[in-house]
């Protein structure tokens, strides 16, 4: 018989993983309370009109990164690829608009993209978004940047550097397009068969394309900062200004474009010093026309997506003893009336905020005491009828060479709350 695997590009995520992705997750929302930002969950799957209204028909994310499928409704839907649109989506059904201006939203969760699998970038990718809706200025610009910098450093990735750019209104990026296209032209035939594709449909997505040559031709285009207007111009002046007094380093970079139709203006990445595109950690930028073009007001707003399994890749290695869990105690059965009390002990003790683990009745002191060192416990409570007809626990410290101690369960409280 076949041995089952998951889907390829879709991945488990093991107990000896977990302390890093709850450091990163606990971070996230440490650093999202600190700014203001509100929990958003929306569904995993949304109408795929959603994106490909918003993503562009041409981008990759549309044309062929996305799950569809029909839905015995004959409704055609979407596991949703990015988070922005949905967001925006519940935005608009839920009358949001109507509460306080600006919305600091955010969330954690799955998102699904049928890509190449390659190191950190899984078919299945877990991300955290933030969306600031509601707010032209860019001052709210320069606050989500600066708090994607602040979850970096507090997650230790110091070698992270922020490159950023604007990509102007969509009236300056017709001029810009023009002119892209007169330079790109006699190149079209030394651009990969993609890039010669995006060049009848949406030249700009060419300065995104990640092969090599692309980029060696594109390198020598005309850059956008010469086309955008004067608006647009300070308000990118602005954003600047804003991460100079923020002490936040960055490289103006011409050739962060972002891949999705609806960004307008600043648009940015964040990626290792000593990286490149491909490793990106994470992205954002401004979309003021993505709730207009859902159905709502038009509303600016401004927002960014980080890859989970890219900060995991690029944290600095824990100790290996933090990413054991921390247990205090391991609760040790023996005999009858000790196996109903040490249930009743484990309970009193978890409500008093310990972490227990329970051992199995009907199993050996020394193999339970095993166990309890393969747990990592800190100390062993075994508790025997002759323990529970004394009304006391005995507590064996399996990390330290103090004495085994006889102790009343407030007595273990006590212990515990000094000793763990």
């Amino acid at each position: 018989m076949a041995q089952f695997q998951s889907p390829r590009g879709m991945n488990d995520i093991l107990p000896e993983q977990m302390a890093i992705w709850q450091q990163i997750e606990q971070t996230c929302q440490k650093i999202s309370r600190q700014f203001g930002y509100e929990w958003i969950v929306t569904p995993i799957v949304e109408d795929q009109r959603i994106f490909s209204r918003t993503a562009g028909t041409d981008s990759d994310i549309v044309s062929k990164e996305m799950y569809v499928f029909e839905d015995r409704g004959g409704d055609s839907l979407a596991l949703r690829p990015e988070g922005t649109a949905g967001v925006v989506r519940a935005f608009i059904e839920h009358g949001m608009s109507n509460r306080p201006q600006p919305l600091r939203l955010c969330y954690f969760g799955p998102f699904f993209r049928y890509d190449r699998p390659q190191a950190g970038r899984y078919r299945q990718l877990w991300q955290f978004g933030v969306e600031l809706i509601g707010e032209s200025s860019p001052i709210a610009d320069a606050e989500v940047i600066n708090l994607q910098n602040s979850l970096y450093k507090n997650l230790g990735l110091s070698n992270v550097e922020l490159r950023i750019n604007s990509i102007g209104s969509p009236e300056s990026r017709k001029k810009y397009l023009d002119s892209l296209k007169k330079f790109l032209k006699p190149q079209i035939n030394n651009l990969s068969n993609e890039s010669q594709r995006h060049f009848e449909t949406n030249p700009f997505r060419i300065l995104d394309s990640k092969i090599e040559n692309d980029q060696k031709i594109v390198s020598q285009a005309p850059k956008i900062l010469e086309y955008i207007d004067n608006e647009d111009r300070g308000h990118f002046k602005s954003v600047c200004n804003y991460l100079d007094a923020l002490n936040i380093n960055y490289k103006i970079d011409s050739g962060i474009v972002r891949g999705l139709d609806y960004y307008t203006r600043t648009v940015w990445e964040f990626q290792p010093a000593d990286g490149g595109s491909q490793s990106t950690i994470g992205a954002g930028g401004r979309y003021d026309n993505l709730v207009e073009i859902l159905g709502g007001t038009a509303t600016p707003a401004v927002g960014f997506g980080t890859g989970i399994e890219r900060i995991s890749l690029n944290m600095k290695k824990i100790d290996e003893h933090d990413q054991i869990q921390n247990i205090d105690a391991f609760t040790i059965p023996l005999g009858e009336a000790g196996a109903i009390r040490s249930v009743q002990i484990g309970n009193i003790l978890r409500n008093a905020g310990f972490n227990i683990v329970s051992g199995i009745a009907g199993r050996s002191l020394r193999s339970q005491l095993r166990s309890a060192n393969n747990q990592n416990a800190s100390y062993a409570l075994i508790i025997g009828d002759d323990e529970v007809n004394a009304n006391r626990i005995q507590v064996k410290a399996l990390k330290t060479e103090q004495e085994q101690q006889l102790l009343s369960e407030e007595e273990l409280i006590n212990f515990l709350n000094t000793s763990v």
